[in-house]
């Protein structure tokens, strides 16, 4: 009888281009180009500019290391994984696989080491669908525990996604990948409070999974002795985290329900939670032609109004507060419309503080999730928009992708020719070498 960790193993150390599905590629494809069109978007916000610091005081410059994304100067590959992924975590625009961003841990650690490491470029796909994989199957499992108990996914499942990522682009057989996986679901964790606090620990989160991922596996490479039942034990993972048994089936749905056909995007910067209210916050504005309502109710699934942060009204000082908000989100786009960088960074609008008063915030398990119900009373009437929505509505296809990065990027100043330089290194694998995406960021410099 085979363990978790030698199931999970055994599957993604195993995937290989030619093995896998060509929608799989596909969408692997996309999730480069949206970390990497998001990197380029993002290059003015404050948060990798705080992790460059901290890694150039931890870790130094490294001759011939890996790249500090936007900035130039080279560090560890750890180094670049924290950096890096505060930059593709910096307009919270990153893709989603249920409540977790493995987008931001996995693409900057594989990016990282492919350019310092050389290993081969037909390798960065199979090895991103491995972490997709991995950290998806457990995180669709268990998260509707963890979440509530105050464990955020992308840190609690990204280390072991990290890992499995890590694993594969290594060349570790089945028994070493297992290993690795072991030791990642003892370095995993990462609370929620830092949303409810309205603080950017959250911005960080990813880049630590990467690195612990990365260590995780290069300790596996070097034969670290392991738990077999690191994730279903008795004082395992799965119980620690989520005080459950693991179904017996589990593994049964690696290659059949792929985690990677289920990772989203997100066309605002606000939480994915968000997306939805907002969404239909610009329909039912249209409706309102300008009219305030006296009172706004927002329905919603009691998962994500239970999540950290979501229910909070301020008075906010950062954007980990406006972007997790429901009733900021609700209260700036009816006013405002489409809630981009510089009104989700508007702290003293009173138009907007007066109109989060007046809403209210109702759970209510009749709403699925990734849905909304807004009623707003006015003078004639009460007006209802409900915008139901799925994970397919998130899904884009790289042309849609495209052309949202380039919608931002003109906003953001982003030259054009940044964002086709990376479009041109997603179509060309596994052909191409990764320094032709690490120099989209020279043309955006």
């Amino acid at each position: 009888m085979t363990t978790l960790t030698q199931d999970i193993a055994a599957f993604t150390s195993a995937l290989t281009l030619d093995t896998l599905p060509p929608q799989v590629v596909e969408k692997a494809r996309t999730c480069l180009l949206n970390a990497f069109g998001m990197g380029l978007n993002g290059l003015d916000t404050p948060y990798v500019k705080v992790a460059r610091e901290a890694v150039l005081a931890t870790e130094g410059e490294v001759a011939n290391g890996a790249t500090l994304l936007g900035d130039g100067r080279r560090t560890t590959i750890a180094g670049a994984c924290l950096a890096n992924s505060a930059l593709f975590h910096g307009r919270a625009q990153e893709d989603t696989c249920g409540a977790a961003h493995f987008g931001t841990v996995l693409i900057p650690m594989l990016t990282a080491m492919i350019e310092v490491q050389h290993y081969p470029l037909d390798r960065l796909i199979p090895s991103l669908v491995a972490g997709y994989e991995a950290g998806g199957l457990l995180e669709l499992a268990f998260a509707g525990k963890t979440t509530p108990a105050g464990f955020r996914s992308t840190a609690t499942y990204g280390s072991i996604a990290a890992a499995a990522a890590a694993s594969r682009l290594m060349g570790l057989d089945a028994a070493a990948t297992a290993a690795a996986l072991a030791n990642a679901a003892s370095f995993s964790g990462g609370v929620l409070q830092s949303f409810a606090d309205g603080t950017d620990e959250w911005r960080y989160q990813p880049g630590i999974a990467a690195r612990n991922g990365l260590t995780a596996a290069a300790l596996a490479r070097a034969g670290s002795v392991s738990a077999p039942l690191a994730l279903e034990g008795k004082a395992g993972f799965v119980k620690g985290f989520a005080g459950v048994e693991v179904p017996a089936n589990l593994p049964a749905s690696l290659g059949h329900d792929w985690a990677t056909l289920r990772v989203t995007f997100k066309p605002y910067p606000v939480c994915a939670f968000n997306q939805t209210p907002v969404t239909g916050a610009l329909k039912l504005r249209e409706t309102l032609n300008g009219e305030m309502p006296s009172a706004v109710r927002v329905r919603m699934n009691p998962y994500e109004t239970g999540y950290a942060g979501m229910d909070a009204v301020g008075p906010f000082n950062s954007i980990s507060g406006t972007l997790m908000s429901i009733p900021f989100c609700i209260a700036t786009t009816l006013i405002h419309g489409v809630p981009d960088m510089k009104r989700m960074t508007t702290y003293d609008d009173d138009a907007v503080e007066a109109l989060i008063g007046r809403t209210v915030l109702v759970s209510d398990p009749a709403v699925p999730t990734l849905s909304a119900v807004i009623e707003a009373d006015t003078a004639n009437g009460t007006k209802v928009q409900e915008q139901r929505m799925t994970a397919a509505d998130y899904a884009y296809d790289r042309a849609t992708l495209s052309k949202m990065l380039r919608r931002i990027g003109d906003e953001q100043g982003v030259p054009p020719a940044a964002f086709t330089r990376i479009e041109e290194f997603a179509d060309r694998l596994p052909t191409g070498a990764i320094t032709d995406a690490v120099a989209s960021f020279v043309i955006r410099g």
